[in-house]
Order: C-alpha cells, then sequence, then structure tokens
C-alpha cells in the first residue's frame, strides 16, 4: 500500500516538518480549550509555589498535539525537555540509566508510554512517587539494590491507548487531559496560523475546504495544506485558493469527507460485492487486497467514527451514508438500520 496522505501518524521526516509549526506556548496552542486551561492552571500553581508540577497524561488519537503540549509544558516551565518512547526502553537499566541522568525540574517526555516493558514500569512507580531508583550491583544470591536519590522532575507520559496503561502508573500521574478531534472550525484557525508560519497566501475558504477533508486532526491538516502549496507552487500562481485547495486533493485522491483511496476501497467492496454487509473482516481485506489488520486499524476507525461503517456480531456492515457518499442505492432494507 503506498503511503496515505490522510494517516494521523507521522515518521521521522514528517516530525521534521511538523516542528517548524509547532506552537511554542500555551497561548498559541489552538483547540483542546478544557484541557489547555486545566493545564495552565497545573503549571502556572506549580511555578508560583517553585516546585515541578504534577506528572501529566495526555491520551487520545494520534496527531492531535500530545507531543506539541509536552514541549509547551517544558518552554511554560523554562525547564529542559528530554525524550523517549515506551518502545525503546525495554529493559530497567535503559530507564534508570534516563533517569539517574535527569536534572533538577526536568520534564521527561514518555511517547507511547503504554508500550513500556514491565520490569521499566515497575522502576518507574517508584521514580515518580518517591524520585529514586534501586540500581541493582551484582548477579545471582549477592546482588544488592542500591538507591540512588533522583532530584524532583516531572513525567509527561502520552498515549493513545490509555486504557492499556496499568491502574498503578495511570495513579501516579497528577494530572490526565484527554484530546478530542477538532472541529473544521479549530482546523481552519490551525491552518491560517501554518499557512503564516510556511508563508503562503491561503484564502478563507481554501482553509474550510482543506479542514472539511482533515479527519479532525492538525497533523492531517497541516500535511494537506503542504501538498496543496505545492500543487499551487507548480501548477497554480502560489496562491492557496479553493481552487488549488479541491486540485490538489483531488491529485492525492481524498474526497468531500476526507476518504482516500483505502476507505473508498473498502466502502465499494463492502457495497458492491457484498450487498452492504455483513461480511467477516478477513473476507473484506481479501476483497480490497489489504491484510485484515490494516483495514481493522487503519481504514475502519475513521469509516465508523464518520457513521459510513458499522460493526455487529455478524461482521461488517455499510451504513446509509456510506451508500449515499458512492452515489448507490442502496438495496432494500432488511431491519438492520430501518426504524
Amino acid at each position: 500500500m503506498s503511503e496515505r496522505v490522510v494517516t494521523s501518524g507521522a515518521d521521522d521526516l514528517e516530525r521534521a516538518a511538523e516542528a517548524a509549526l509547532r506552537p511554542r506556548a500555551l497561548a498559541d496552542f489552538v483547540g483542546q480549550a478544557t484541557v489547555r486551561d486545566q493545564l495552565s492552571l497545573v503549571l502556572h500553581a506549580a511555578l508560583g509555589r517553585g516546585v515541578p508540577p504534577d506528572h501529566v497524561l495526555l491520551s487520545g488519537p494520534p496527531g492531535l498535539g500530545k507531543t506539541t503540549l509536552a514541549m509547551i509544558i517544558a518552554g511554560e516551565l523554562g525547564t529542559s525537555f528530554r525524550v523517549t518512547s515506551g518502545p525503546a526502553i525495554q529493559h530497567a537499566g535503559d530507564l534508570a540509566a534516563v533517569l539517574s541522568s535527569l536534572e533538577e525540574g526536568e520534564v521527561l517526555f514518555i511517547d507511547e508510554i503504554h508500550r513500556l516493558a514491565r520490569p521499566a514500569e515497575e522502576l518507574l512507580y517508584v521514580a515518580m512517587e518517591d524520585f529514586r531508583v534501586d540500581v541493582v550491583v551484582g548477579k545471582g544470591p549477592g546482588a544488592s539494590a542500591i538507591p540512588l536519590t533522583l532530584p524532583p522532575f516531572t513525567v509527561v507520559g502520552a498515549t493513545t491507548r490509555a486504557g492499556l496503561l496499568p491502574a498503578p502508573l495511570r495513579d501516579r500521574f497528577g494530572f490526565t487531559g484527554h484530546l478530542d478531534f477538532y472541529a473544521a472550525g479549530e482546523l481552519e484557525r490551525v491552518l491560517v496560523r501554518s499557512a503564516g508560519l510556511l508563508g503562503v497566501r491561503l484564502d478563507a475558504d481554501a482553509a474550510a475546504e482543506i479542514a472539511s477533508r482533515s479527519r479532525g486532526t492538525p497533523r492531517i491538516a497541516n500535511r494537506l495544506l503542504r501538498r496543496v502549496r505545492d500543487w499551487a507552487q507548480v501548477r497554480g500562481d502560489g496562491g492557496l485558493d479553493l481552487r488549488a485547495a479541491r486540485a490538489a486533493l483531488e491529485v492525492y485522491e481524498v474526497d468531500a469527507l476526507g476518504l482516500d483511496r483505502l476507505d473508498r476501497g473498502v466502502l465499494q467492496a463492502l457495497c458492491t460485492r457484498f450487498g452492504g454487509g455483513p461480511v467477516g473482516l478477513s473476507t473484506l481485506a481479501v476483497s480490497v487486497g489489504e491484510e485484515p489488520d490494516t483495514v481493522e486499524t487503519v481504514a475502519e476507525p475513521y469509516l465508523v467514527r464518520e457513521g459510513l461503517m458499522g460493526r455487529t456480531p455478524r461482521g461488517r456492515v455499510a451504513t446509509p451514508a456510506a451508500w449515499a457518499h458512492l452515489g448507490l442505492t442502496p438495496p432494500q432494507p432488511d431491519g438492520l438500520f430501518s426504524t
């Protein structure tokens, strides 16, 4: 499968492109008003007391700004920022090395914290609560644990699957914020800000068009903005107007609802080959030439969220909205979605 322009994930190259567009202060962060307001109170109260704030857990789908908020926390506190991730820490010793090198007040950001190895989790419990780690010296019966005191610091954890975090780890975060998908108006503000940083002219109707196809995700909105900028530079006059936005998004096969080739292929197969379902996941995946995991984790969540697909005990089904979006006439209702 080719790289999807509407994927909410990001590789290293994408993150480098995002870095120039990240806000540096809470006041510049668009959207997530509740989390932003709550976090502002936590940070300013800690600054007033002259102590590091409570540990912070940020949860929500990818691409909504968890990493950006973690960087902003360090910036608001005026302290340094250390980055690691759950998959990168496979042994307790790996985490002990990171923790023992922290400076007082430093912010430690752990991305995908739900993927920490169990021994590292147990070490992190003690470090977050008591600011110490036990360094094991020697092996076997003669091994001994030497407690090492750590300076006060703040852990900011990010997770897309908060339910996978063990309760003891969750309980050690003093503040938990959940990030929700953005409304179209909020994405328009994100796009206007990003266009200014990129030095391009973005018309209001073009911003609205891009926002409506961005699946409620700022990362996707900024990626589509860069693709529209490319089209305007090569095939247009350099300005990002409605014509440029629609033409560019047509080239990248992103339709009015933000569906791409894979999404439409799944819906098309479901409606035309299987009469709207129900059909099993494996059968549906084979019909579009993809792995079941790809259909289930990449295409299906957005289709379900937009009310285009349903999941039933008997399999996947197309909703009336899916037939309408594809311009197809649904078969006679069998009672599954009829009233």
